[in-house]
């Protein structure tokens, strides 16, 4: 197989597995009350260094749009790119947690802001006026939809721009693994040093069944979350399954293991396509590539048992040309191989 569509194709790791099913003996409190599950926010507290309120949800856009309704008014928005999954990908999801905030897109290189795109975006809203939304957060990606990754100065720069202008900072941190394997710096470096409010924290992609944990880091934000967690239909009974999961994640630094070795099958793949004389719209930082790709070579590639997407994104300036590739922990060298054979052979 060259599958390249997605790391949600890919199991759940043995190890996550094993421990879902060591969870299943016996009864314990439900609703999050089992040490387990305590146990797991306690190993939250000391990873971001500091007390932080956590809600375990099933999927990224309950985590993204709960985490959004924390810190909107109805009558509020939110500034993002232009190709953030909160924008694009989440069917109405913020807009309807929120009671109607609109979600900002605004257009930045690389799948991220700047502080300077950020102020022009609050040109128009500034001073306040009614016959506008109230923005009142920006919602950055870590690793961003460009499969790149924002530096710890970046981010403190945004930060340090949001607070001038009154915002709240959201992380949607779906692969929040491949950025931390790629930039080795801790979760405290990268989200309670520079100044993040909430992440929303991925472990599906990387290894996991269902694991995305709302991290709340301002506990002005906080007072409400289980509210916010039961009413949105999040509030599990079984919560040491959620639990076990992210014990599991984190055991031996398990999810920077499984995140590493997602970056590495892409860089070898990435720098194999460039090699082979096609573009790459960004550097390959994370675990997507994104080559230009003619047409006549992606239907070959298909035939000869490849799988991966066409992306076209809003503004589309690659002609319906570019594709996304994502590999994952489970992606090996032989599949990567069989791939840049199969181009190799194409160009």
């Amino acid at each position: 197989m060259m599958l390249f569509t997605s790391d949600n194709w890919a199991g759940v790791h043995p190890k996550i597995m094993d421990a879902m099913i060591a969870a299943n003996i016996g009864p314990v409190p439900a609703y999050g009350a089992d040490e387990l599950t305590q146990s797991v926010i306690n190993q939250f507290t000391e990873m971001f260094g500091k007390k932080v309120d956590v809600a375990f949800v099933a999927t990224g856009s309950a985590a993204n749009s709960i985490a959004l309704a924390a810190m909107l008014p109805p009558f509020g928005a939110v500034f993002c790119h232009e190709h953030a999954h909160i924008q694009i990908d989440e069917c109405g999801a913020p807009e309807f947690f929120t009671g109607g905030a609109k979600v900002l897109p605004l257009a930045g290189e690389g799948g991220k802001l700047t502080p300077a795109i950020l102020e022009e975006g609050m040109r128009i809203y500034t001073p306040a006026m009614a016959h506008r939304v109230l923005p009142k957060a920006v919602s950055l990606t870590q690793g961003t939809e460009a499969g790149t990754v924002y530096t710890n100065v970046e981010i403190r720069a945004l930060t340090a721009k949001a607070r001038e202008l009154g915002l709240y900072v959201h992380m949607d941190g779906a692969r929040f693994a491949n950025a931390a394997a790629h930039l080795g710096a801790s979760p405290k470096e990268i989200v309670t040093d520079t100044g993040v409010d909430i992440l929303t924290l991925g472990g599906t992609k990387n290894g996991c069944m269902v694991a995305e944990a709302i991290i709340v880091l301002n506990e002005a934000l906080s007072e409400h979350l289980v509210w916010r967690q039961k009413r949105a239909g999040q509030g599990f009974s079984k919560n040491r399954f959620l639990a076990a999961q992210w014990n599991a994640y984190f055991e031996d630094d398990l999810w920077l293991k499984l995140g590493a070795h997602a970056n590495a099958m892409a860089t070898r793949l990435g720098e194999g396509i460039s090699a082979a004389g096609f573009e790459l719209v960004n550097e390959t930082q994370i675990n997507e590539v994104f080559p230009i790709l003619p047409d006549a070579v992606v239907e070959r590639l298909k035939e000869k048992g490849a799988a991966f997407y066409d992306w076209v994104q809003p503004g589309d300036p690659y002609d319906g040309k570019l594709r996304r590739l994502v590999t994952s922990y489970q992606t090996s060298e032989q599949e990567v191989g069989a791939f840049l054979s199969a181009l190799k052979e194409l160009s």
